[in-house]
């Protein structure tokens, strides 16, 4: 079992840049595949980003490719989410979530039930 909180979301102006933290306890987070999730209001939680137990290995959703970077720091058990170029479309809560299957299927399906512990979210607010 692990412990997720996210931590970094705020009110920005488009253009603008935020960095969201998922800080892990109760397990390393190194034993787990670690994905970001968003939910905006009226609308399914969607896949945005996942990364691999050794951090080799990333996936983004094509909307954020080029803007958002997910990296992680096993020794601090945390993973980030820099976000930068921020549009209105991204203001969403941003959750992070840990998955114990192994990489390939995570990435083959990039399922939000292949996730089983979630954090509670952060939101993230873009203005035009």
């Amino acid at each position: 079992q692990v412990q997720l909180v996210e931590s970094g979301g705020g009110l920005v102006q488009a253009g603008a840049s935020l960095r969201l933290s998922c800080a892990a306890s109760g397990r390393t987070s190194s034993t787990y595949v670690i994905g970001w999730f968003r939910q905006a209001p009226g609308k399914e939680r969607e896949f945005v980003a996942i990364i691999s137990r050794s951090g080799s290995s990333i996936h983004y959703v094509d909307s954020v490719k080029g803007r958002f970077t997910i990296s992680r720091d096993n020794a601090k058990n945390a993973v980030d989410l820099q976000m930068d170029s921020l549009k209105p479309e991204d203001t969403a809560v941003y959750y992070c979530a840990a998955s114990s299957f192994i990489w390939s299927t995570v990435l083959a399906r990039q399922r939000i039930t292949d996730f089983g512990s979630w954090g509670q979210g952060t939101q993230v607010t873009v203005s035009s």
